[in-house]
């Protein structure tokens, strides 16, 4: 091994470990809610904030970051991230109340938009071309182990030391890979870049893409009709058509709109959305199913996900090597096609559902997940010269992201809706009267049989079983949503791809795929 390709992999290792960081603080904080609930009485929508706030912040500013590495220095931008995102942990560990927590939380997101822009940039500016794909397949196998270790790490950790040290976890881990950073990666940026950045732009998308997810978030809470709600939407669409307008007279504008006339891209984008809307719902409801309703403490939930987020990280270096050799679309199609059939086994799960149907859907979610999360990226890199890298990464997560916020809002406030209509149902079965206490029931999952005893006159054995039922109906209607996001994306997908041979000539040579082309 040469001197630089041993320094391609210890920066490898350096940048996998702080991309790992973002990754696990995925799943390891959906393993704790449970004990976040319990300990500081959060309710469903402030786990909902809690977890969503952190993808609500990575769209804000994953763009700004993607661009302000390529401009300024993508080591330089990375270093100054994972700083903060060491930061934001501890302050997050010591959080007295959900309020403190989401905004520790809404900080570490911040910061984590620069660990997945960043590390994506560097590992594709380190590799050769030939090699990129293997490369990136590689880092997001790291990743996957970091998602693959979350569940049972959160699930060990909330068990042995309480769930403030899910977050104060990152402070180690951060040293040591700042530490292999130090002395193996090297400075890159986008040398063609202006002279400054597109100011005007980069507030108006970090102000209207929150915007939106937020609405989508509170909006069931707050009301859909109500001024809250209705003025974030009024003030993102405002926003969004004022960034349209400053980006196509800017100069070096943040995001090139020719961008979305390449079908690789646009494969990207719609992949990496429907993946973030499967994998956010499903890891924000599963623990409290198996948690409260299937009564599993934190070590049994952790190691019950682990089909799941194991086999995604076990995947995923070999998507990489299939991803150099044929391309991301045909993978992107047959990830969408098992996330299809994991969405339709999880709208069955009832309380009783069996561990075979359960680690079925599980194992089917992890093939989906890594079939589409690498290939994704690379296709996505494949619409733009490598200088232009860190826009790329960027704006396909900002996709991605936006996907994981409104299809987490969006999956909640629909198991919400039918979790409400099958309590109702439970009560007029048991000859009860609803009151304003139902809505608690389905706010908060961990006190939900108590309440049921305190204001009806079931037994213990009832209440579990009426709220069981109730959690699981609500939760199948999330899945069945999940179903239609999946099946659309390979609609759009296979839209794109018979736009690409309807243009491949002459007719009777194979079709390659667009991005191969970049």
């Amino acid at each position: 091994m040469t001197p630089t390709t041993d320094r391609t992999w210890w920066a490898f290792a350096g940048v996998g470990l702080i991309s790992f960081l973002g990754c696990i603080d995925l799943t390891i904080v959906n393993t704790a809610a449970p004990q976040i609930q319990a300990d500081l009485g959060a309710s469903v929508t402030d786990l909902q904030l809690i977890v969503n706030i952190f993808i609500v912040a990575l769209p804000m500013f994953m763009v700004t970051m993607g661009r302000l590495a390529d401009t300024y220095g993508r080591r330089r931008v990375l270093y100054t991230g994972t700083v903060v995102f060491g930061l934001a942990s501890l302050g997050a560990g010591l959080a007295p109340t959900t309020g403190w927590l989401i905004a520790f939380r809404f900080v570490q997101g911040a910061a984590g938009a620069i660990l997945y822009t960043s590390t994506g940039a560097i590992v594709q500016n380190a590799f050769p071309a030939a090699r990129r794909g293997r490369a990136i397949g590689a880092l997001y196998g790291v990743n996957g182990f970091g998602l693959a270790i979350g569940p049972l790490l959160g699930g060990v950790i909330v068990s042995a030391l309480g769930w403030q040290w899910v977050f104060w976890l990152n402070v180690p881990l951060i040293a040591l890979a700042l530490g292999l950073c130090s002395f193996s990666v090297r400075e890159s940026r986008n040398e063609d870049a202006g002279p400054g950045l597109d100011w005007p732009g980069l507030v108006l998308i970090s102000l209207g893409i929150p915007a939106v997810v937020l609405a989508f978030t509170l909006g069931d809470t707050w009301g859909w009709t109500s001024p809250r709600t209705l003025g974030l939407l009024a003030f993102a669409a405002c926003a969004l058509i004022a960034f349209q307008a400053v980006e196509r007279r800017a100069a070096d504008p943040i995001i090139s709109f020719g961008l979305f006339r390449h079908r690789a891209f646009l494969g990207a984008i719609v992949s990496d959305f429907a993946l973030a809307c499967f994998y956010a719902t499903v890891l924000f409801l599963l623990p409290l199913y198996l948690s409260d309703v299937r009564g599993y403490d934190g070590y049994a939930t952790g190691a019950l996900l682990l089909p799941c987020t194991a086999v995604m990280a076990a995947l995923s270096p070999f998507v990489g090597r299939l991803t150099d050799r044929y391309g991301p679309r045909r993978l992107l199609a047959a990830g969408f096609t098992a996330f299809t059939a994991a969405a339709l086994l999880l709208s069955a799960v009832t309380p009783g559902s069996g561990m075979p149907h359960l680690v079925l859907a599980l194992v089917a979610m992890g093939l989906g997940w890594a079939l589409v999360l690498g290939p994704a990226t690379v296709s996505a890199l494949s619409a733009v010269p490598e200088r232009q890298a860190g826009l790329a990464v960027g704006s396909s997560w900002t996709f991605h992201n936006l996907g994981g916020a409104i299809g987490l809002a969006a999956g909640v406030n629909l198991y919400r809706v039918s979790s409400d209509h099958a309590l109702a149902g439970e009560l007029i079965d048991h000859q009860i009267a609803p009151g304003p206490w139902t809505k608690d029931v389905v706010a908060d999952t961990h006190q939900a049989a108590t309440l049921l005893r305190e204001h009806t006159s079931l037994t213990s054995d009832q209440a579990q079983a009426v709220f069981a039922r109730t959690f699981t109906d609500g939760m199948q209607a999330a899945m069945t949503l999940l179903t239609a996001t999946s099946l659309a994306a390979l609609v759009v997908l296979g839209l794109l791809a018979l736009s690409a041979r309807r243009a491949t000539a002459p007719a009777c040579e194979p079709v390659l795929d667009e991005e191969a082309a970049h």
